[in-house]
C-alpha cells in the first residue's frame, strides 16, 4: 500500500498554537488530529528559534512521523523560490508512488498557488484545508490546469511566470506607472513629484499593498539622485543581534563570523536613496541609532574606531498609525518628526473611486504582454462585476495576484465570474460568533460593539462612495456628525 504523506508550510497561527495558553484552531495540529498520515513533511521559512519549539510541541501531540525542513526564502511571496523548494520536496516522493496530500491553509497566497499548480500537474495530490468555521476537510479543486504550464514552471528562473507573479517594483518605475484617474491619487502624484525635486525626507503611509514602494521608487527616479543606488530594506526583517551590522556595516573580526569588511545599507545607498519599508516595526533601540545617523549624517561600522560620512536621502513607509504608536510610547516622537517632512497618505484600493476598471484592464494587458499563452484573454461583464464588488483587503497586490490566478486557471479566452471566485482567497469573518460568547467567563461588551461598528461603517462608506451623509442613513444614524462621533468613539480604521 502506498505511503500516505502530508506536505505543508508552517504558518504563523501554527507557531502561535505552541505557545498559547488557550487552544487555537491551528491548521496543522487540527488536521493531524482528524486525519492520519504515515509521514508529515513540514516546510518552514521562519527562524529556527520559533520553528524548533513548535516541532517539538507538535510531535508530542501526534503519533504521525514528523519531518521538518528549514527553508530560506528571500520573500514569502517569491514564486520562484517557493516553486523550487516545494518541487524539490515533492519530487523525492514521486518515484516511490506515495499517496501525496497537501494542506493548503498555512502560508501565503503565493505558497498556496504553487501547491495547487504542482499538485494538479506533476504530482496528482489530494488537497486539504482547515478552518475554524468548517473544520478539517478534503477539498476538490474543480478545474484542471493545462499541462503546458508545467514546463514553464520548471524554468521559473528565467520565465514569464516569475515576472508575472513578481511582487516587486520595477527599478525604472516612474510617475506614469501609477495608473489612476482618482482625484485623491492624482493630487498625491503631484505632491510626490514636488517632493522628488527636493532633498527632504519622505514618509509614505498606507495599508499593505497600496503602492508605497512604487511611489518611493518614482520619487527616487525623478530626483537628482536617479543615477545613484536605490536600496530597499524591510525593517520588519531585522534580526536583533545583526541590526547594527545590517544598517551601518562591520569591520572584519568585529564578531564571530565577520570574516571580511561589510557595507551596511547606509553605505550601500551612499549618494542615493534608502527606502525603509515597514518603518513602524523598528524596535526602540534601533530608533535611537537611526535617529543619530540621520541627524549627524555619519555611521560607525561595528568594530570600527572612526565614523563614516554618508550622503543618503531617506524615504520611509509604514502601514501603522505612528501618532498612535507615539502616544503609546512605542515610537520615538523625535524620530517621527525627523522623517515626517514630506508626508504622503495613500488611500486603500476600495476608496479609489473610478480606478478599478482602469487597473483591471491595465493589469490584464500587462500580463498578456509578458506571457503569449494568455493572448486573447478577456473578462466577462459578470467577472468584472465580481472584481468591482470585492473589498480588496490586500489592495493592489491582491488585485494583481487574483487576476494572475484567474488568468492561469481559466480554460478559455473569457475569464468568467467562476474563475474570479476561484481566484479569491477567503478571509475569515472577524465577527464570527460575536453573539455566542460565554458570558459566565466574562466579556468586554464595549470591544464587541467596537468590532461590529468597525466592520459595518467602512462597508457603508464603500457602498455610499465615501459620502458620510448617505452612509449614516444606511446605518440608521441621524446624520454625518453622528457617524463621525461613532468613528472617533470606536476608533474605526478607514
Amino acid at each position: 500500500m502506498a505511503e500516505k504523506v502530508l506536505f505543508s508550510w508552517i504558518g504563523e497561527t501554527d507557531l502561535r498554537a505552541a505557545s498559547s495558553d488557550t487552544p487555537l484552531d491551528a491548521p496543522i495540529s487540527s488536521t493531524l488530529s482528524k486525519c492520519s498520515f504515515d509521514r508529515v513533511i513540514l516546510l518552514c521559512s521562519y527562524p529556527k528559534a520559533r520553528s524548533i519549539p513548535y516541532i517539538e510541541w507538535l510531535k508530542r501531540k501526534t503519533s504521525d512521523v514528523i519531518e521538518s525542513y528549514q527553508e530560506t526564502l528571500v520573500s514569502p511571496v517569491d514564486f520562484e523560490a517557493i516553486f523550487h523548494v516545494t518541487d524539490k520536496h515533492l519530487s523525492a516522493f514521486k518515484t516511490i508512488n506515495a499517496d501525496i496530500s497537501i494542506l493548503l491553509s498555512p502560508g501565503t497566497p503565493a505558497m498556496q498557488a504553487i501547491w495547487i499548480l504542482l499538485g494538479k500537474t506533476k504530482y496528482s495530490a489530494r488537497f486539504y484545508q482547515s478552518s475554524k468555521e468548517q473544520g478539517v476537510q478534503e477539498v476538490k479543486i474543480p478545474f484542471d490546469i493545462s499541462a503546458e504550464y508545467t514546463p514553464l514552471a520548471t524554468k521559473l528562473t528565467n520565465t514569464q511566470l516569475t515576472e508575472l507573479s513578481n511582487d516587486g517594483v520595477s527599478s525604472s518605475a516612474a510617475f506614469e506607472n501609477i495608473i489612476t484617474q482618482n482625484p485623491v491619487m492624482q493630487r498625491l502624484k503631484h505632491q510626490a513629484e514636488i517632493l522628488a525635486k527636493r532633498e527632504v525626507p519622505v514618509l509614505i503611509q498606507g495599508e499593505t499593498g497600496t503602492g508605497k514602494e512604487l511611489f518611493a521608487r518614482a520619487i527616487h527616479n525623478a530626483s537628482a539622485r536617479a543615477d545613484k543606488p536605490f536600496v530597499s530594506v524591510n525593517c520588519g526583517a531585522f534580526p536583533t543581534e545583526l541590526v547594527d551590522s545590517m544598517l551601518f556595516g562591520h569591520k572584519r573580526g568585529a564578531f564571530t563570523g565577520a570574516n571580511s569588511d561589510h557595507q551596511g545599507f547606509f553605505q550601500q545607498a551612499n549618494g542615493g536613496t534608502l527606502f525603509l519599508d515597514e518603518f513602524g516595526e523598528l524596535e526602540p533601540f534601533v530608533q535611537v541609532r537611526l535617529l543619530r545617523a540621520l541627524q549627524e549624517g555619519e555611521v560607525t561600522p561595528v568594530g570600527a574606531m572612526k565614523s563614516q560620512h554618508v550622503d543618503v536621502r531617506v524615504i520611509c513607509a509604514t502601514h501603522k498609525d505612528l501618532m498612535q504608536a507615539i502616544s503609546e510610547g512605542t515610537f520615538r516622537e523625535d524620530l517621527f518628526y525627523r522623517i515626517a517632512i514630506g508626508v504622503l497618505s495613500l488611500p486603500p484600493l476600495r476608496e479609489r473611486q473610478g480606478d478599478m476598471l482602469l487597473l483591471i484592464e491595465q493589469m490584464l494587458d500587462a500580463l498578456i504582454l509578458q506571457d503569449s499563452l494568455l493572448k486573447g484573454k478577456k473578462f466577462s461583464v459578470i467577472a468584472k462585476s465580481a472584481l468591482l464588488n470585492h473589498t480588496w483587503p490586500g489592495n493592489i497586490r491582491e488585485l494583481k495576484s487574483t487576476i494572475l490566478r484567474a488568468s492561469l486557471w481559466g480554460s478559455g479566452d473569457i475569464i468568467t465570474a467562476e474563475d474570479i471566485q476561484q481566484a479569491f482567497f477567503k478571509y475569515p469573518d472577524k465577527n464570527t460568533n460575536l453573539l455566542e460568547k460565554d458570558v459566565s467567563q466574562g466579556i468586554d461588551i464595549q470591544n464587541i460593539i467596537s468590532e461590529v461598528v468597525g466592520d459595518y461603517i467602512p462597508k457603508a462608506l464603500q457602498v455610499a462612495q465615501g459620502k458620510k451623509a448617505k452612509a449614516a442613513e444606511l446605518l440608521g444614524l441621524n446624520n454625518h456628525q453622528t457617524l463621525d462621533n461613532w468613528i472617533k468613539k470606536h476608533n474605526v480604521k478607514l
